[in-house]
């Protein structure tokens, strides 16, 4: 039986696989090109379930991939939107220091927005604070104008209609069972048939490690599943935030804190906080999956991490049980807001890349084999910075056509 053939295969259906994919087909017209989705639909994890944020790059150390793909892929996000018909909006946003130990880390966030060529950042006193987002509090703030809000959803839908329009084929309910790499082709068994194609491209997400191993690579990273759990301020108190309200990020955690976002389509989001969570997709409290259990258990980077963040694991653990604890995490940016004005909200499971060593991957990792490049780590800001992911992992993988 002979088995179907395209020039180019791609593994996962989010947001950083469309846009590599739509990457591919415009560099190269006329490619035959399939991408395999696991789920029914497509943007099913990561990429439907964040909070909607089109970042800056006020975070990210100079010279990173993170910085360099953020400032591009967000003027490049713009332009599709723009061109597509997708809505977004650039609201601009407000990082807060509400202690005296904070302040000083403005500096340096002050610092990397500049040499990240943002522009228009500036440092806010308390009275201009107040003027941006009356109902908050604290000592001095950011101002990032470029920070915008969109539905990623939505993006990713519009990523997926233009690779039908230039010839691409987007696959549901195939997921990946064997990969079997050859000299001049790579085969990818799934549940949807078999196909074989001149170069494989793995955006798997969540299951980035074991897409990679499953086709043989040897790594020295995992997968640790981080569930962000977010509430809703009760419409009534909605008026409290007017944008987007941020705290000072910790340097020595790779998560930026509860945080307010107004979304695109209405309403103001709290959240996320950040606890391990049990299955790779597990979007509740409840959610366990032994594999998953058991892949987090027996790596060692897991204990090394533990032994370096458990007290503020306890912390965000403690937020995921207590609506209160949750809501003085709130209130330490927006002092009225009480238990009582949250409801809650949905869920998303990040893909945190753990070295053995226990270190947090923190830029985004791309790594090749013959005929094969793998993205084992693409945290926040990942849906931002797509498209000129995109375009970097195509480059990539075109050396193989």
């Amino acid at each position: 039986m002979t088995v179907p053939r395209a020039d180019a295969l791609l593994i996962g259906g989010g947001i950083v696989g469309l846009a590599t994919a739509l990457a591919l087909l415009r560099a190269r017209p006329g490619l035959s090109l399939v991408v395999l989705e696991k789920e029914e639909g497509l943007a099913a994890h990561q990429t439907g379930r964040n909070s909607g944020v089109i970042h800056a790059g006020l975070y990210y150390k100079p010279g990173s991939l993170k910085a360099v793909m953020c400032a591009r892929g967000r003027t490049l996000l713009e332009r599709f939107c723009e061109e597509h018909g997708v809505a977004f909006e650039r609201c601009g946003k407000l990082v807060v220091a509400t202690t005296d130990a904070e302040v000083p880390r403005l500096d340096e966030l002050e610092r990397r927005g500049h040499a990240n060529g943002l522009s228009g950042v500036r440092r806010l006193g308390v009275e201009e604070l107040r003027e941006h987002e009356p109902h908050a509090a604290g000592l001095a703030a950011l101002f990032v104008p470029e920070t915008g809000i969109v539905d990623y959803r939505r993006v990713a839908a519009a990523y997926a209609r233009e690779i039908a329009r230039l010839g691409g084929e987007v696959r549901t309910k195939a997921r990946a069972l064997a990969i079997r790499p050859g000299d001049a082709t790579v085969v990818v068994e799934s549940t949807a048939g078999e196909v074989e194609g001149r170069v494989l491209v793995a955006c798997a997400g969540l299951g980035s490690d074991r897409v990679a191993r499953m086709a043989g690579l040897d790594l020295d990273v995992a997968i640790v599943p981080f569930r962000g759990e977010y509430w809703m301020l009760a419409p009534e108190r909605a008026h409290l935030v007017k944008n987007l309200i941020y705290p000072v990020p910790d340097p020595a955690f790779p998560f930026l804190g509860v945080h307010f976002t107004r979304r695109i389509g209405g309403g103001v989001e709290a959240g996320p906080n950040a606890v391990l969570a049990l299955e790779r997709e597990g979007y509740t409290r409840t959610s366990l999956d032994v594999r998953d259990l058991w892949d987090i258990a027996t790596w060692p980077g897991t204990w090394r991490m533990a032994s370096r963040h458990w007290r503020a694991g306890m912390a965000e653990q403690w937020r995921s049980l207590s609506r209160a604890s949750f809501a003085r995490a709130c209130a330490a940016l927006v002092p009225e807001i009480v238990a009582a004005d949250l409801a809650p909200g949905g869920a998303g499971v990040r893909a945190q890349a753990v070295a053995r060593s226990g270190a947090l991957v923190d830029d985004f990792a791309i790594v090749e084999a013959e005929r094969m490049v793998h993205v084992l780590n693409a945290p926040s800001p990942a849906a931002t910075a797509s498209l000129a992911i995109g375009e970097e992992i195509a480059t990539r993988a075109l050396r193989w056509l």
